[in-house]
């Protein structure tokens, strides 16, 4: 029988997502027929007999909301920036979270950004270790909304506001349609389905309108709330996107 990758098997049978499946992996929590397999992309026979580790259920995979600051990339670290990810520590912890999980260094790995926000722009920051979070907020199929609050420069009229809403296309394809409203003289505040590269800030400039300020405060039904810039909380266990 032709071997399959341990993660996909635990994904199949339900054991666990496969985001999940690797950080198990990763962390030694995965036995097969009774050994313990630790190298990611192992492959076996179907009709092994896979098992976790107790330490697998106490240390589920973690979901961490960060207030991003202007000048941290929130992907792959890049030259003289530094990722995001970097800023999650005991010492940053928002004083005032209410989980009774217990901060530790596990928890960064495998820790990987659920969705974008570019290096100039602040705000809420999805970091997951949990696959099921990861799809549902940037899946192909994903309709959760994110909202910004944009500070502008320009002259924008009814029709120029109208293509914010509809109409504007982007690396060749038309934009879903977004809700653009006034919120003040010179701020937007942008509800988004979709987050193409940079998008707001070019569409924007579609407009003859210049981006100089950008927050993020709301993925779905998770609000930014009063986390401060650079510090971080855990999901809680009552909230949902």
């Amino acid at each position: 029988m032709e071997k399959v990758r341990l993660s996909k098997l635990m994904s199949e049978r339900g054991i666990a997502s496969r985001r999940e499946a690797d950080h198990f992996i990763e962390m030694g929590w995965v036995l097969v027929d009774g050994q313990k397999v630790t190298e990611l992309g192992t492959k076996i026979d179907p009709a092994q007999t896979i098992a976790l580790l107790p330490e697998a259920r106490k240390n589920p995979p973690v979901t961490i909301l960060l207030n991003k600051p202007v000048g941290y990339v929130s992907g792959q670290p890049e030259k003289d920036y530094k990722a995001a990810v970097s800023l999650v520590a005991a010492s940053s912890r928002f004083k005032d979270d209410l989980s009774p999980l217990k901060f530790s260094p596990n928890q960064l790995k495998g820790l990987a950004p659920a969705g974008r926000l570019d290096i100039d722009s602040t705000g809420l920051l999805v970091l997951t270790q949990d696959g099921r979070v990861a799809k549902l907020l940037i899946g192909e199929n994903s309709s959760i909304e994110k909202e910004y609050l944009v500070r502008v420069e320009g002259k924008l009229d009814d029709k120029g506001l109208g293509l914010l809403n509809h109409g504007l296309l982007l690396d060749g394809s038309r934009l879903k349609p977004a809700k653009v409203t006034w919120q003040n003289e010179d701020q937007l505040k942008f509800i988004l389905k979709e987050g193409k590269k940079r998008q707001i800030r070019r569409m924007c400039e579609l407009v003859g309108l210049k981006v100089v300020g950008l927050k993020r405060i709301r993925i779905g039904r998770v609000r930014l709330g009063n986390l401060p810039t650079g510090c971080w909380r855990y999901l809680g266990e009552s909230e949902r996107f």
